[in-house]
């Protein structure tokens, strides 16, 4: 039970890591295409890619206190 749930957690990491650097790179993308978009916004164009980080940055915190719980748990069995 313990192995899947960290097998779980490597899964939804590498997801949301995944998901994060293609944003990042579609961001860029649609900035070098398009800039007169992100001129007319009060914010930095970047501002998006920064809040996808952080919030994935929460979760990958989340996942390796998990991940550290349950290292912990098979040590003792």
């Amino acid at each position: 039970m313990l192995e899947k749930l960290n097998w779980i957690l490597n899964i939804v990491m590498g997801s949301f890591i995944g998901v994060w650097i293609g944003h990042g790179i579609y961001v860029l993308w649609d900035y070098k295409t398009h800039p007169d978009l992100y001129a007319v916004q009060s914010a930095p164009w970047y501002t998006s890619i920064l809040l996808y980080g952080a919030v994935t940055a929460v979760i990958l915190a989340a996942a390796i206190i998990i991940k550290q719980m349950i290292r912990k748990k098979s040590k003792k069995q």
